[in-house]
């Protein structure tokens, strides 16, 4: 189970830091994603961190300024987001699942994973 959370209404510029709380899996083994879908756009894969050795990846819309982190003690995975703009406005979820070869090789691919969050809104206005 996957318990996202940290959303809100953000002025533009702004930061936020979301929260997945992940029970039920332990993060050594599994890839813990971060996607959003905005209105009117696909999901789009924002960020990934491996389990036992936290490699990480970003999508491109958002190096830079948003960073990925765990707590494996508190099992749970953060998204620091700074200077925000109005396009990052989108539902965001986290996601687990096995790190598999796919995984491994398109960490940003939706369908490498198998546990969703129920998502939060981060909403940046201008």
């Amino acid at each position: 189970q996957l318990q996202a959370y940290g959303g809100g209404l953000v002025s533009l510029g702004g930061s936020l830091r979301l929260s997945c709380v992940v029970s039920g899996v332990d993060l050594y083994d599994y890839a813990i994603a971060w996607f959003r879908r905005a209105p009117g756009k696909e999901r789009e894969g924002v960020s990934y961190i491996s389990g036992r050795h936290s490699r990480v990846k970003y999508g491109n819309s958002v190096k830079g300024r948003f960073t990925i982190s765990k707590d494996n003690a508190k099992n749970t995975v953060y998204l620091q987001m700074n200077s925000l703009k109005t396009e990052d406005t989108a539902v965001y979820y986290c996601a687990a699942g096995l790190i598999t070869a796919d995984v491994f090789r398109n960490p940003l691919d939706p369908r490498g994973y198998d546990y969703w969050g129920q998502g939060t809104q981060v909403t940046v206005s201008s």
